[in-house]
Formats: structure tokens, C-alpha cells, sequence
């Protein structure tokens, strides 16, 4: 039986995961699951892909050991997106890569709207202006002897990938998140890149899409390593268990990304102004997507306190007062690491709310708050796409919190179908099979997921308190009480 190995990297933690399908359904147990530590320099915030490389590497091994007769089908490796590792003339990482949310970038979009004009670089990526964009970190880097030696960019997965298999590619949709790739023709964007004085050396590697082979594993060349959907959300989508109809989902992790699986880009300047990006999916579909502020709140407070249960911290909230206090879980001020409790309630008491007396009441306030803003989010790329989702997925570790689904069924009024909470590595390893030819198309991947791993449902309630909190909500973020 062909068996298929999921590395899958979150900004908090990375897993290694082994599935294989046996009679129509898949299987998938997790192998090896590790932390993952940012590390903070004088220079800044970075990524310790070295450690990452090792804690991977360990997983493979032990997965490998475990074959049991099986054969061993394929790796393939998903990350986050936006960042990226720099490489030397001999293939060689040119320091540690740089993390998204250090405050070099702060500037940058700036000088990226002096380069390109906005409303033509959105035409051509599809993608929206943020501090966190490869394009944003590279103009951030601009005369860095760093830069300077650099003779290729690898976005994460692909800098693993070509640390596994000796071959480096640069997958589609990990390559969207740059804001430097055309969302057309799904390659490097030449006169972009040009235009924002960007070494036009660092992007000779081939673009590729989801399911291509890139090569073998160096320590076994009987093992494929596969180019998955290298950018962890469009492996989640592409597990996202739909039919036919609209798609609409919610992957929420570290960040919430909300919005709709799309046939075609939406590239009209009221979908730019409103922060809206059409990122590469499997199969030349586009995620039409708000990339915002998701489960980091909830890390950060739960970091703060010493690391208890997230069950538990559920729980309390789930027994306080419901939209008590509302804040904006995208306002600048909770971008960077740091005391998050603290910053929560400055929110809330420079908008004149209470302030959240206890864990639980700061949790609640949270997760009332996200929910808010998924109902925000989903209505306006439904406005802005012409068409509507009856129903709602929300994959990634969002789909484990009942209280998080609960409220966003009520507030947004749509049935949420909640799961596969592993949907990246799910979709991770489907992705593989079908390149192995274990399967035939994203429809069958996705009945595959219906069938092996049924989405918990949560019926909308109607709620004059839910519809009076969201009112609330809206008249927040008008106001710009957002610090």
C-alpha cells in the first residue's frame, strides 16, 4: 500500500504526518510533532530554519522506519507564506531568514507605492499591499550585504524541499504570497520585480505547479519529494470537504484567513482598497482571501500565562458574559510579539469598554472579536465576487474550538461545517496521492475528506444579541479605535 509522509510547518509548531488510503478512506497519524521557536537577535526577529530543518528531518527518519512493508509514495512540505531564505552561488543560506513580523517592514509598503503604481501592481499580482509581503521584505533589505551575495530566493518549503532532495523549485502557491508573481500566468512577474529594484538573479528557479515531481530524497532515491501546495493555506483549502457550490471558508490558525474559492482573480480596485488578495490555489483556482489577525491573540495570552490547556481556557470562556468587549483583532498595536493581555485591554479601555477582569473574560473577548470579523470579511468578498456561500468551512485549529465555531455560525448566520482541523497535512498528502495517481481530481480529494473525516456542524441561531455585538463591531472599526 502506498504510504505518503506530510511535513507540515505552522508559525507555532510543525508536524510530521504519515496517511495512506485504504478503501476510500484516508488514513493519518501524526508522527512527530515539534515547536517552533522565532528567535530574536539584536539585528531582529528571525526564523531558526536550521532547527526546523533537524526537527523535520527527525520526523522523516522516524516515519521511514516505520514502513512496515509499505511503500513509501512521496514527501511533500508546506509552510506559511511571505517569507523566504537567500542563497548563495553554491546553494548555501545566506543567514537565517527574516521573520514576517519584525519591524523592519514597517515603512516598506511605502516605498512599494513610490516603485509601482498600487492599482497596477494589484492588477498584475493580485495581491494586497501588507508589511508581510516578500516584495515588502525585500525592499526592506534594499543595500544589505546580504542581498548583495544572494544569488536565489526559496520561498520556505521550497528551501526545505531543496535541503531534502538537492533540487530547487519554486511552488505556485507559496509564490503568491510574494506579491511578485503574476496571478495570471502564474509566473515570476518580471517588470515588477524590475520596477521595486529587486535582483532579478533570485528568481531563476522554475515555477511550478502543485503536484509536480521535483525529485528524490537524498538519503533515498526511491522516495519522491513532491510539490505539494507548498503555502499551508492552500492545502487546507484544497481539504476543505465542499461540493459543488460556492466555496467559503475560514482557515484559522495563527492568522484567520478568510474568503472564497474562485475560478478567476478578482482585480478591481474596490477589492484592493478593501485589502482583498487572489492567491494561487490547486487546480488554477484562486483563494480570494483577507489575509488577518487570527488565533495569534489567543497564543500570545495563553504564552503570557504560562501555557494552560487551550481546552481549558475554551471552556472558562465559554461560561462568560458574551460581547461584553469587542476590539479590532487586526489594530496595529497587536501585530508584534509581546505582553498581549495588556495590549488587550488597552484596546478595550481606550474605546470605552470594560476591561476584561479575568482569563476567561479575555479570552471570551477574543474569540467574540474574531468571530465578528469573519462575518465582516466573508460579506465583503461575497460582495465584492458576486456570489454567495451558504455554508462555511473552517479548517486549520480553529475547527478544534467549538466556542469559535459556535459564534461565527450565529453571527454570520450560515451553517459552519467545522474540520479537518489537520486540513493542511490532509490536504498535503491528498495532493500527493493524486500525483501518484491514487487519485483523479480535487472533487474526488475532497469527497475522500467527507467520507474519512466528517465536519462537525454548527447550525446558525438567531441572536438579537449576536446581530446588536456585530452592530457594535461595525461601529467600532468606523470609529478607528484600533490603536
Amino acid at each position: 500500500m502506498p504510504v505518503f509522509l506530510a511535513v507540515d510547518l505552522g508559525a507555532e509548531t510543525g508536524r510530521v504526518l504519515r496517511g495512506a488510503l485504504r478503501d476510500g478512506r484516508l488514513e493519518v497519524r501524526e508522527v512527530h510533532r515539534f515547536v517552533n521557536r522565532p528567535v530574536t537577535l539584536p539585528q531582529g526577529l528571525h526564523w531558526d530554519v536550521l532547527a526546523l530543518f533537524a526537527d523535520l528531518s527527525a520526523g522523516l527518519t522516524a516515519a521511514l522506519a516505520e514502513r512496515d512493508g509499505d511503500r513509501v509514495a512521496g514527501i511533500g512540505v508546506d509552510a506559511w507564506g511571505n517569507d523566504f531564505a537567500l542563497l548563495d552561488r553554491d546553494g548555501r543560506l545566506v543567514g537565517n531568514p527574516w521573520h514576517y513580523r519584525d519591524r523592519r517592514t514597517e515603512s516598506s509598503t511605502t516605498l512599494v507605492a513610490e516603485r509601482v503604481d498600487p492599482a497596477a501592481l494589484y492588477r498584475t499580482t493580485g495581491t494586497a499591499l501588507l508589511p508581510i509581503n516578500t516584495a515588502s521584505q525585500l525592499v526592506a533589505m534594499e543595500g544589505s550585504p546580504q542581498l548583495d551575495i544572494a544569488e536565489r530566493l526559496a520561498m520556505l518549503p521550497d528551501l526545505f524541499g531543496y535541503w531534502l532532495s538537492g533540487r530547487l523549485a519554486t511552488e505556485q502557491t507559496i509564490a503568491s504570497t510574494s506579491q511578485l508573481l503574476d496571478v495570471v500566468t502564474r509566473r515570476w512577474a518580471t517588470g515588477v520585480i524590475d520596477a521595486l529594484g529587486i535582483p532579478g538573479r533570485l528568481f531563476d528557479a522554475d515555477v511550478v505547479a502543485p503536484g509536480t515531481r521535483v525529485g528524490s530524497l537524498l538519503t533515498d532515491r526511491r522516495v519522491p519529494l513532491w510539490a505539494v501546495a507548498g503555502h499551508d493555506t492552500a492545502s487546507a483549502v484544497a481539504a476543505v470537504p465542499a461540493g459543488a457550490a460556492a466555496v467559503g471558508y475560514i482557515s484559522s490558525g495563527t492568522w484567520s484567513l478568510a474568503g472564497l474559492e474562485l475560478p478567476a482573480p478578482v482585480l478591481t480596485d474596490a477589492a484592493r482598497l478593501a485589502g482583498f488578495s487572489n492567491e494561487a490555489g490547486v487546480d488554477g483556482t484562486i483563494r480570494f482571501l483577507r489575509n488577518g489577525t487570527g488565533l495569534w491573540l489567543l497564543q500570545r495570552c495563553r504564552a503570557a500565562w504560562g501555557s494552560p490547556p487551550y481546552a481549558d481556557l475554551v471552556a472558562a470562556a465559554s461560561t462568560a458574559p458574551a460581547f461584553r468587549s469587542l476590539i479590532d483583532p487586526d489594530a496595529p498595536g497587536l501585530v508584534a510579539p509581546g505582553d498581549m493581555p495588556a495590549r488587550l485591554a488597552a484596546l478595550c479601555r481606550a474605546s470605552a469598554q470594560p476591561v476584561p477582569a479575568d482569563r476567561a473574560a479575555l479570552v471570551r473577548c477574543v474569540l467574540d472579536s474574531l468571530a465578528c470579523k469573519h462575518r465582516w470579511t466573508l460579506e465583503r468578498a461575497e460582495a465584492l465576487a458576486g456570489r454567495r456561500a451558504d455554508v462555511v468551512h473552517i479548517v486549520g485549529g480553529g475547527a478544534a474550538n467549538p466556542l469559535l465555531c459556535r459564534l461565527t455560525a450565529d453571527l454570520t448566520g450560515r451553517l459552519v461545517l467545522a474540520g479537518p482541523v489537520e486540513a493542511t497535512a490532509v490536504g498535503n498528502l491528498l495532493i500527493q496521492a493524486r500525483a501518484a495517481g491514487e487519485l483523479s481530481s480535487l472533487a474526488e480529494m475532497r469527497e475522500i475528506v467527507r467520507t474519512s473525516l466528517p465536519p462537525r456542524r454548527f447550525e446558525p441561531r438567531s441572536s438579537d444579541a449576536a446581530d446588536a455585538a456585530y452592530a457594535r463591531f461595525r461601529a467600532l472599526l468606523d470609529s478607528g479605535d484600533r490603536i
